[in-house]
């Protein structure tokens, strides 16, 4: 941030991923960063770090790599990123291999040496302790602007609704009802829920599956662009793709 770095956001193609990768670029954006989300092709490159993008992120000018939500084992693209001049920093939530990726950093609280207590944290949650270290600790002001990301991708995660998830989902859910995210908005409104009170099973099971159809037939970048539109056309004209287009009606 001190030097304006241009930033890559490297996440993952299902709803945990993407929310992630959102998180983190809207609030690298808000602070005045060059930094867009990267979101690979499930069907073309599979899932986490692979070597083309490295090549790919770096014709387009980055100079540091964020994951979300992967990484902990992308030893060989570590060292291509490092190679090709441009700084990795690795989040995860995965479990991690005796050996860590050569990265500026690995942040991931199933580290061993990591004495973090909570482990079960989703790739969200570990990118919102994330972009709230780098608000100085405002963990107060970061869940209230980023709860609701927080709280669709622990969700849809799958990961135990206990300790510090539990507290996630319950902001978040309160949050959601009311959030700033057009995008997410407009897709409440196509999918009837925007007004009523929504419920971690309405976010399983209406939400979520939406927002994962898209990345797993190839288009997690469309899912990326509704999360993070400042335009309301654009953020219905997308939540209509999301309902219709990946095969999942109201």
């Amino acid at each position: 941030i001190e030097r304006r770095e241009t930033v890559a956001v490297f996440g993952a193609y299902d709803v945990d991923g993407i929310t992630s990768a959102c998180l983190v670029t809207s609030f690298l954006r808000a602070k005045g960063l060059d930094c867009e989300p990267y979101i690979p092709d499930r069907m073309e490159e599979g899932y986490g770090l692979n070597l083309a993008a490295m090549d790919t992120i770096k014709a387009r000018g980055a100079s540091l790599i964020v994951t979300v939500d992967c990484g902990i084992t992308a030893m060989e693209e570590a060292e291509l990123c490092r190679s090709l001049g441009m700084d990795l920093v690795i989040t995860d939530h995965h479990e991690c291999k005796e050996v860590l990726p050569d990265a500026v950093a690995v942040v991931d609280p199933r580290r061993e040496d990591c004495p973090y207590p909570y482990k079960h944290l989703a790739g969200v949650g570990v990118a919102l302790k994330l972009v709230m270290a780098l608000e100085g600790g405002d963990t107060a002001g970061v869940l209230e602007e980023y709860a609701d990301l927080a709280a669709l991708g622990t969700v849809a995660d799958v990961v135990p609704v206990l300790g510090e998830n539990r507290a996630i989902v319950q902001r978040g859910l309160r949050a959601i009802a009311s959030t700033d995210f057009l995008g997410l908005r407009a897709l409440l409104r196509e999918t009837g829920l925007w007004g009523k009170e929504v419920t971690s099973t309405q976010i399983g099971f209406i939400l979520a599956p939406r927002i994962n159809a898209a990345g797993r037939m190839g288009a997690a970048e469309l899912a990326a662009d509704l999360l993070l539109t400042g335009d309301e056309a654009q953020a219905e004209r997308l939540a209509k793709l999301a309902v219709e287009e990946t095969g999942f009606g109201v």
